[in-house]
């Protein structure tokens, strides 16, 4: 394996606990709901798909070829996501979960 390949892989699996590092910060430290459904949405989504990209690229290099496995990861990964966060923070305004206070965007009270 070349080092510039090694160089592309190990840059991809620290961007991506870097990602997951602050997506899990940002959950246990932001101050309520729907600021903390922002750090598994967003950051950790980021950094897990660069650590399966990583371990695309590496299989791929050494010739073990792409698993079905890793490109249905990253789908179902990109897919739920998103789709998940926004089903979360509908219930929550549903039920009426309070914000912080100088939360801004809270078009229900307008």
């Amino acid at each position: 394996m070349s080092l510039i390949a090694e160089t592309i892989i190990s840059a991809m699996l620290l961007l991506g606990g870097a990602f997951t590092l602050v997506g899990a910060i940002g959950l246990a430290r932001l101050p309520d709901f729907f600021t903390r459904l922002h750090g598994p949405t967003k950051a950790t989504t980021l950094g897990a798909g660069a650590i399966v990209i990583g371990s695309m690229i590496f299989f791929s290099i050494s010739g073990k070829g792409v698993e079905v496995s890793e490109i249905l990861i990253t789908v179902f990964l990109f897919m739920t996501a998103p789709v998940s966060a926004n089903i979360l923070a509908k219930a929550a305004m549903h039920i009426g979960v309070k914000t912080m206070e100088g939360t801004q965007g809270k078009p229900w009270e307008q």
